[in-house]
């Protein structure tokens, strides 16, 4: 990891995810009624709270609005849940209104262009492999591992290593 990324890294106190195409593989599933359905990784879960460990505050803000993500949120703990926003930017700059962060304490994972906006305007912005190339273009960072596959795990995974905490949380587990 180089110095710059290094230093975007230390500032962070709030890690942003979009939910389809992240922490989702960004297929929409219906059944029949029109109910949908949603497949979360528990990879990326964990993640999301090594973060909190690390004393990192979490964000979803998304396009669409589902009581599965709902559900997720609160069962994973994520501080903040912004659903149904399709321009990001806006809704990130309403969580930074909201809660007192700003730009560069903030890290954004996004994979498509509504994204792009949000993932520019922080100090950490970071995509998904797989993700459009034209946000690809503009992060500071994507990701190994695809959507819905470990690819939020990865971003949690790095903030924290970027902070220098990483080694200590997962040395938890031995």
């Amino acid at each position: 990891m180089n110095e710059s990324l290094i230093a975007k890294l230390q500032r962070v106190k709030l890690a942003v995810f979009d939910v389809d195409g992240v922490l989702t593989d960004g297929k929409l599933n219906f059944l029949a009624d029109g109910s949908e359905i949603k497949n979360f990784n528990t990879l990326d879960g964990l993640g999301i709270k090594l973060l909190a460990q690390g004393g990192i505050k979490t964000a979803i803000i998304t396009g669409r609005s589902s009581p599965q993500v709902e559900r997720r949120a609160k069962a994973l703990g994520i501080d903040y849940l912004y659903q149904g926003r399709e321009d990001k930017l806006t809704a990130l700059e309403e969580l930074w209104q909201d809660t007192g962060f700003n730009a560069q304490q903030t890290a954004y994972i996004g994979d498509d262009l509504p994204d792009l906006a949000a993932i520019r305007a922080v100090s950490f912005g970071a995509t998904v492999n797989g993700g459009h190339q034209l946000v690809a273009a503009h992060a500071d960072w994507c990701s190994q591992r695809t959507a819905g596959n470990g690819a939020g795990r990865e971003f949690c995974e790095t903030i924290l290593a970027g902070q220098g905490s990483l080694e200590a949380l997962l040395n938890e587990y031995l």
